[in-house]
């Protein structure tokens, strides 16, 4: 547990020259955004994750502020600029002046009253600098940078000593923190996992403890959190901690369902489904895609309740894909993925079978794989399947170079027959049509036809063949 100290740590930092140029902006801005409210005769500071990164040499994403001036008087000092979209916290966010689609949070220091819904304080009182920092959540995101000459990081709560221990350590007592917002407990692993950094065993205890509460959380925060879990630089851990914390049987109960699931030792030699998944996140590549890091965690949920044997013994998980990408576009409607991400991700689940079939399909289903607009992350989902057991990428291989050897003009041309073509031969409006311009397209992939007049030719055949098979009737 951490307690404030009378005197703050100060320690010297160079604050980097931003080679990014939106980042450059970003800073460039908020630094405009602190002088002049310096030069007005308010305190204030760099505050957050932007310290932690800039004290551990990474690239702040945010710049965010803290200050003495109330919500009123930062509005005062940028009119036209300023929302009060937090004004009863004290948040204001502030829009650059030559950079308007850029934004500055600028926070008013405070105190936190009781927190009656688990996310959120009832009441604030504006205060000091030195109790600001006692309301936040972990000592490495309780920082201070004054940007002076020379600028220097300030700290009240060891989060200077904990960056260099790599620890991830609540504020105060763990347990009053996580009570008051209980997203914490997912910011925590969250956090661990994207710095490589450790629980602090008397915060993790409290997680633990209080794990159970995580059921409380907005669906939608709990989504974010989790999405930033699993595609941070060490999912694997991520998917560790959340099943050692209990937190994943209680979000993601069909994840937590795959420990214990065997499958067939000649195809699986990992173990379980539970390890095939957790190797799988270890070889997804970096940066990760949220939609690749949910179709892996999810892809094979559907295999404990399609478990079977057949006569010799033989672990079964007949229609898994299909049932599995029916569980998932549950689960994502639960969590308020948009429904874009469901689609993507029930997408690669249902169809990440078919690929063991690749080396036997005709060009023309080939093609039609290819032009799928998930196809690419279902190749890559494939990739990872098969390095989180058997590790053959044989199929992989064959279909990245099938894939390279084409032009998006040969996977996905234009239809050389249209409707109106079949409609003016004679043949009425109805499935029929559809079904001939199906069987056209797919000799098309084929290349069975050179031109328009090879397949129109193709089309006054199959019409003639179809009218010659219809039986008259008398008069």
């Amino acid at each position: 547990m951490t307690s404030l100290t009378e005197q703050p740590v100060f320690r010297a930092v160079q604050i980097p020259e931003f080679q990014d140029s939106t980042t450059g902006n970003r800073f460039r801005q908020a630094e405009s955004i602190l002088q002049k409210l310096r030069q007005t005769g308010h305190e204030a500071y760099f505050c957050g994750g932007c310290v932690r990164d800039i004290a551990m040499g990474r690239l702040p994403k945010d710049f965010d502020i803290a200050t003495s001036a109330l919500p009123e008087q930062v509005e005062a000092l940028f009119p036209g600029r300023a929302d009060l979209v937090g004004k009863s916290f004290g948040v204001v966010v502030v829009r650059g002046e030559h950079h308007s689609h850029l934004h500055t949070e600028v926070a008013t220091f405070r105190r936190d009253g009781p927190y009656l819904d688990g996310r959120r304080p009832s009441s604030v009182q504006f205060t000091s600098a030195r109790e600001d920092v006692h309301r936040r959540d972990f000592t490495v995101n309780a920082l201070f940078l004054d940007p002076g000459s020379p600028s220097q990081i300030i700290d009240w709560v060891g989060g200077l000593e904990d960056i260099t221990s790599r620890i991830i350590r609540c504020v105060g007592n763990p347990h009053t923190r996580f009570q008051e917002d209980k997203l914490r407990m997912l910011r925590a692993v969250r956090f661990a996992v994207q710095l490589g950094f450790t629980i602090h065993a008397d915060t993790w205890n409290a997680l633990c403890q209080l794990s159970p509460d995580v059921t409380t959380i907005a669906p939608e925060r709990v989504r974010d959190e989790l999405t930033k879990c699993f595609t941070s630089p060490d999912p694997a851990r991520a998917l560790d901690l959340l099943h050692d914390s209990r937190i994943l049987h209680l979000l993601l109960p069909e994840v937590a369902a795959l420990e214990g699931c065997q499958q067939p030792p000649q195809f699986h030699p990992e173990g379980d489904v539970y390890t095939h998944v957790r190797l799988m996140l270890q070889h997804m590549p970096q940066p990760a895609h949220p939609i690749l890091a949910w179709a892996i965690l999810l892809h094979d949920i559907g295999k404990p309740c399609t478990f079977s044997t057949d006569s010799s013994g033989r672990i079964r998980f007949n229609g898994h894909e299909i049932v599995g990408a029916e569980m998932a576009e549950r689960l994502l409607t639960r969590l308020r993925f948009s429904n874009a991400d469901i689609e993507a991700i029930s997408t690669c689940i249902r169809l990440h079978m078919s690929f063991k079939d690749a080396p036997q399909m005709r060009q023309a289903t080939l093609k039609k794989m290819f032009a799928r607009p998930t196809f690419l992350t279902e190749l890559e989902l494939h990739r990872v399947d098969c390095l989180g057991c058997h590790g053959d990428l044989t199929i992989h291989e064959y279909l990245t170079k099938k894939f390279t050897d084409l032009s998006r003009e040969e996977i996905r041309p234009a239809p050389l027959l249209r409707g109106k073509d079949v409609l003016q031969l004679g043949i009425p409006p109805g499935p029929r049509v559809g079904e001939i311009l199906d069987r056209a397209y797919d000799l098309q992939l084929e290349n069975a036809f050179p031109d328009r007049e090879a397949a129109f030719a193709w089309l006054r055949k199959q019409i003639q063949a179809n009218l010659e098979d219809t039986p008259t009737h008398p008069a």
